[in-house]
């Protein structure tokens, strides 16, 4: 799961197929909101978003669960509080995690055309939907869909498939484009 909010988080801090704007920073609280045919409701989740160019972000959930994931000039690591304290995680998953960074760190500079592990397609002005070109990948995430805001850079949401009954759509509020982020924020929780 924690995959798949990284791939969310680096295609919400890019421009899409349209990008006008260089995007050197991106701040924006978000609500996410886990859909399953087992859940009776879906499940909610509140954080705050950080990116800085070229290769800090900042991942952070408040509920549920209070964690955060940071990557500091592309270092990867992971923290959830325990006891009132942030403890670091590690694992394979941060390895992967890591792999797929490199991956999409393009799509942070604008370019979000196709790669190797996704097909861009623009539907209108102000959406595009990501479909995986790898099998393995298409078993997990069906489809990636973005809706951008008119403002270069921002996202309005993100909706990612993971099946025929189960998708997470990720609503962005009170964004902020090319603003100054203190750079302890990318390295501790």
């Amino acid at each position: 799961m924690k995959l798949l909010g990284f791939i969310l988080l680096v295609i919400f801090s890019s421009t899409p197929l349209c990008a006008a704007q260089r995007v050197e920073s991106v701040q924006a609280d978000f609500v996410q909101e886990k859909n399953m045919a087992i859940l009776a409701r879906p499940l909610l989740s509140t954080g705050k978003f950080l990116y800085q160019a070229p290769d800090s972000l900042r991942w952070e959930y408040f509920t549920p669960l209070h964690s955060v994931l940071l990557m500091d000039n592309g270092q990867i690591r992971k923290f959830v509080k325990k006891d009132g304290q942030f403890v670091e995680e590690r694992g394979m998953g941060l390895n992967a995690m890591q792999v797929v960074m490199q991956e999409i760190t393009g799509w942070l500079d604008g370019d979000i055309t196709d790669t190797t592990t996704f097909l861009a397609k623009q539907i209108d002005a102000n959406r595009i939907v990501l479909t995986p070109r790898k099998e393995v990948l298409a078993k997990i995430i069906s489809r990636i869909e973005l809706k951008l805001l008119d403002q270069s850079g921002l996202m309005e949401s993100v909706i990612l498939y993971e099946g025929e009954d189960s998708f997470t759509k990720m609503n962005f509020s009170g964004a902020l484009l090319n603003q100054q982020i203190p750079e302890a924020s990318f390295r501790e929780p």
